[in-house]
Formats: C-alpha cells, sequence, structure tokens
C-alpha cells in the first residue's frame, strides 16, 4: 500500500488517498470468492466447486470487486492514518474506489480528525451561585416528617377535620356508569394530602364515621385521556376517622428514631445531613456555571461525524435505560410529544456541549501539564472497588490503565477550575436567585441513620422533561 495523497478539508475533516497494489487487492478478491463462491449457482458445477474465473466469465469480472473492497478497506484506512500520523475520530466513508486497467486500486477516505481547541478563560472565573446554607426552620421541618411518619392513630367520634385519616370504601360513576379504577375499600386517605382528585378530599371534611356522602368533582384535564376534563360522581362511605396523634419532641422521640440520645444531637444530624445534600448540588450547579463561561469563550469546530458517534451513544443509552424500566424509546418519545426528528436534534445539542465539555477538560490538562502518577492510578482503582462494592483485581480488568489515566487527569483538571473560580451571590433580579430544590437526606427511622452515603440527585434529562406517572383517582 501506499499513500499518495493528504488534503485536509472543512470542519476537521481530512482526504486520504491510498492505493493498494494489484497483488494485494487480487488478493482480497481472491478471499471475496472463497466467501460467496457457496452461494453462486454455475451450470455444470455444484455450488462451490467453479472456478473463480468460469463464474468471472459468466457474472462479469468485477462480480468478486465490492466485497473485496470492502474487505481491504479498513487495512487500508488504519495504514493511511498510522502513516500520517492522524488523530481520527468517527467512522470514515470512502468517496471514491477506482480500479486501473492494472488492477491496483485507489480508495479515498474522508476522515474527521481531532479538532483544534482555542482556550479562553478557565481560570479565576466569577459565576453566580447561591451557597448552600441550611436554617432551623429546615430542620424543624425535617423533624416534622420524621414525627409524622412516626404518629400514632387514635379513632375519635367527632367530624373530620383537615390533617384526620379517614377510612373509606368509595365507587366512581361518570355519566351513570361506574369507571374501571374509581373503586375503593378501606382506603386510608389522608385530609389535605393532595392523593386525590380535586375537590375529593375537602368535600369529605366534616364528615363523620359511619356517614354516606355523594362528591361531585371534575377530572383534570391533564388526566387519563378517558377521563380528562369529565365530571364524576363519587359515592363514599366513612367508616371510621383517626387522628394522628405526634410523638413528643424530646430526647426519647430522638433514640426511637435515630442513634443519638438527645433531641439536640439529632438534630445537629440533620443539619449536616441537609447540609452535606445541598453542597453536593451546590458543586454540581457551580462547576456547570464554569463550563458553560468557559465552553462560551473557547473555539473549537466539531465534525460533524464526532457529534453524530456522541449523538448515537447518547440515543442508545436512553433506550437502554428506559428499556430497563420497561418503556420503549418511541414510546417515550411520542409521550413527550416530540418526533423522533425533533428528539435526535435535542440529542444532537447536548452531544455538542459535552463534546465541548470534554475538549476543554483535556486541552486544560495539557496546557496546564497535569500528570497522573502510578500512585494516583492505584488511589481511583480503589475508590471505584469501594463504588462498586467488589475488589479491585475486578475492576482493573474492566477498566484499563489509559482510561482511569484520562479520567484521573479530568479531575485534576475540573478540580483546578473549581479551586480557582470565584462565586458570587446572585444579584437582585436575577434569574438564580430563586431557591434552588435541595435534595435531603431523610433520617432513617432506626439506627445508622448517618452513616448512609448521602445519594446524589438523579441526573436531569436535557432533552427533555420526565413524563409524569397518571394521577391516582
Amino acid at each position: 500500500m501506499e499513500l499518495k495523497n493528504v488534503e485536509k478539508k472543512e470542519k476537521n475533516t481530512v482526504e486520504l488517498v491510498v492505493e493498494v497494489s494489484a497483488d494485494e487487492f487480487d488478493k482480497a478478491v481472491a478471499s471475496a470468492y472463497n466467501k460467496n463462491k457457496s452461494k453462486i449457482s454455475v451450470p455444470g458445477f455444484r455450488k462451490g466447486k467453479a472456478p473463480r474465473k468460469i463464474i468471472e466469465n459468466m457474472y462479469g469480472e468485477g462480480i468478486f470487486y465490492e466485497d473485496a473492497i470492502s474487505e481491504i478497506a479498513p487495512d487500508a484506512y488504519s495504514f493511511a492514518v498510522e502513516k500520517e500520523g492522524i488523530h481520527a475520530v468517527g467512522k470514515p466513508s470512502i468517496e471514491n474506489a477506482d480500479i486501473s486497467d492494472e488492477k491496483a486500486l485507489t480508495l479515498t477516505f474522508l476522515s474527521a480528525v481531532y479538532p483544534e481547541v482555542k482556550m479562553g478563560e478557565y481560570k479565576g472565573i466569577t459565576v453566580e451561585c447561591k451557597k448552600p446554607v441550611v436554617e432551623d426552620k429546615d430542620v424543624d421541618m425535617e423533624i416534622d416528617h420524621i414525627r409524622r411518619r412516626n404518629a400514632r392513630f387514635e379513632s375519635v367520634d367527632r367530624p373530620a377535620e383537615n390533617g384526620d385519616t379517614v377510612v373509606i370504601d368509595f365507587d366512581g360513576y361518570h355519566n351513570g356508569e361506574a369507571f374501571e379504577g374509581a373503586k375503593g375499600t378501606d382506603y386510608n386517605l389522608v385530609l389535605g394530602s393532595n392523593s386525590f382528585i380535586p375537590g375529593f378530599e375537602e368535600q369529605l371534611i366534616g364528615a363523620s364515621a359511619g356517614e354516606d356522602r355523594e362528591l361531585n368533582v371534575v377530572f383534570p384535564e391533564n388526566y387519563a385521556k378517558d377521563l380528562a376534563g369529565k365530571d364524576a360522581l363519587f359515592k363514599v362511605h366513612v367508616k371510621e376517622v383517626k387522628e394522628s396523634i405526634l410523638p413528643e419532641l424530646d430526647d426519647e422521640f430522638a433514640k426511637d428514631v435515630s442513634e443519638f440520645d438527645t433531641l439536640d444531637e439529632y438534630k445537629k444530624s440533620i443539619h449536616d445531613n441537609l447540609l452535606s445534600a445541598r453542597e453536593t448540588i451546590f458543586k454540581e450547579e457551580y462547576m456547570k456555571a464554569l463550563m458553560d463561561k468557559i465552553v462560551d469563550g473557547m473555539e473549537v469546530e466539531l465534525p460533524d461525524a464526532m457529534v453524530d458517534e456522541q449523538t448515537e451513544k447518547m440515543l442508545n443509552e436512553y433506550a437502554y435505560e428506559l428499556s430497563s424500566k420497561g418503556i420503549a424509546i418511541d414510546k417515550y418519545i411520542e409521550m413527550l410529544g416530540m418526533t423522533q426528528q425533533e428528539f435526535i436534534a435535542s440529542s444532537r445539542v447536548v452531544a455538542e456541549r459535552q463534546l465541548k465539555i470534554e475538549l476543554a477538560i483535556e486541552k486544560i490538562a495539557e496546557l496546564e501539564n497535569i500528570q497522573v502518577s502510578a500512585e494516583d492510578i492505584e488511589a481511583e482503582y480503589q475508590k471505584m472497588a469501594e463504588n462498586y462494592g467488589t475488589d479491585i483485581e475486578t475492576v482493573k480488568k474492566v477498566f484499563d490503565t489509559d482510561y482511569i489515566t484520562k479520567m484521573v487527569k479530568s479531575n485534576k483538571a475540573g478540580d483546578l477550575i473549581q479551586e480557582s473560580g470565584i462565586v458570587v451571590e446572585p444579584t437582585e433580579g436575577s434569574d438564580k436567585t430563586d431557591e434552588k430544590k435541595a435534595a435531603t437526606k431523610k433520617p432513617a427511622s432506626k439506627k445508622r441513620t448517618t452513616k448512609k452515603t448521602v445519594k446524589k440527585e438523579e441526573k436531569k434529562e436535557e432533552t427533555a422533561e420526565e413524563v409524569s406517572e397518571t394521577e391516582e383517582v
């Protein structure tokens, strides 16, 4: 083989022209003949026994050329990439395949190459982020949730009030006919929980045990298609009214629901857990804000093949994750109210941003001459083994050293960006002044509450919001 020409094209692509000698091409043709001869019928010969020349004379000299080109093209492309020292990305396309009179093959490839990255500012960047704080009212609210979960219930001989639990039997009717899913027996309903459709719980306030009531409601517009926006009548029999008795807020309560002996210790653990969870979210938002500014300030032209490959990878990941939940990706896209083309287009936008972030991190690591030691690699292997709950040797079989080295280098570059960044509180009127919802670590009802790892907020889908489950009757 011989690399005849290399020409740079637009959008970080390069054209490679490779000549395959007549002997090399003939070997590829012979290989294609051996693979296909059993499929070809020739009068006077059993299948698979007709000589190559006979088949070529009957069906044409080029009958095996297409398969031969497909067989030899990967080797020709690899040869050209290695010869020129190109950092290729994505899959190449064959722009032309020409066979000379001497039966030499000339292949013209178009390949995407790793893009050149020009960085703007990446250290000392100022971003607006609300720093995590936990106030006494946050702790009190969390304790209130715990008390409610540990409440006891007592039957009361009075009309039901907001916050009470009513034990009911109910049947739902539309136009005088019962409909599916609107029947319940011995159902415990907390009034004010908003677990039923609007108007249902409110009409049970004031009801007493043994009382029958008819409730007129209207299903929400976003309800199940058959009932959305329609009137309904529910016939309800109240069997029992129960009052929630909250436990006393004292040291004994702390002992019952946690590993702590005093209420003050328990409150401090809740404070620390809430702060830890909010700090995790803050770090994610802080890093995102930094990377948004870095990406906006960098210069890079992404090859289409690179974006295509990343988009395909993302779509495959979506499909796999959804299938694990028993949802087909086509159905998911339909539920989002998007066409497949729209979903792919939105995924492509996300893919482009992810690539730019990866390229920026990689370039920063290069500019800062970040090094990774053997100790760094071993520590990362150990960390991964602990996270996966397995031994370090198993992890090493799954993740090679190059992968870990790249990961550690990226982490170090990320740390550099964060440590040099400057956080300022959002200014009044800023679109970031809205308080973010903080993930809260719920203390367990028994021992070992604070020793569990705080789970990170689930990764947000950037292409679309999660579809809400159908509201319960």
